[in-house]
């Protein structure tokens, strides 16, 4: 059995028009959420052994924020490939997984469609198709391993968005 964390960043701010969309960073809304994303894993026993990333600035502070209230995780790695990528570009990425629990951070479209793709039944949540920032889906797959093909099987367990949680 294998658990998938699928979140998207956290709320990222506009206000400094020069910098480059890679380099936007959150906004006080999305570092609130990302710390109530990360609470809520913790609380609800979702804690990851492995974190596959975007290398966007505001993936990554999006992490620190969750990881800084959770369990400290035993592998971490970020992807250049995983800016912005497509539903396949994500799937090949977990694909490479070792771990038994997995949270991906990334970035819409790709992350919701992704999301979509993977299980086999969606969620009753209005925000399910539409996943807002911060929005995260707990997937389980019955595989041994992450290299086995497991698109369209997976079987949510849980969905959220921050403003269940801050609202």
């Amino acid at each position: 059995m294998k658990t998938l964390i699928l979140t998207r960043h956290a709320k990222s701010s506009w206000d400094d028009l020069t910098l480059q969309d890679h380099e936007r960073v959150l906004n006080a809304r999305g570092r609130a959420s990302a710390t109530a994303i990360g609470q809520w894993l913790n609380a609800q026993g979702y804690k990851p052994q492995q974190m596959i990333s975007s290398n966007a600035a505001r993936c990554v502070e999006t992490w620190d924020l969750i990881s800084a209230e959770l369990p400290k995780v035993e592998k971490s790695s970020t992807h250049q490939r995983l800016y912005l990528a497509a539903p396949t570009t994500i799937y090949e990425a977990l694909k490479q997984a070792t771990r038994d629990t997995v949270i991906m951070l990334g970035h819409n479209p790709g992350i919701g469609e992704i999301a979509d793709e993977l299980v086999a039944q969606a969620p009753d949540h209005p925000k399910f198709r539409q996943y807002p920032t911060g929005a995260s889906t707990i997937v389980t797959f019955d595989i041994p391993d992450w290299s086995t093909p497991f698109m369209g099987t997976g079987k949510v367990i849980d969905f959220i968005v921050p403003r269940d949680l801050t609202e």
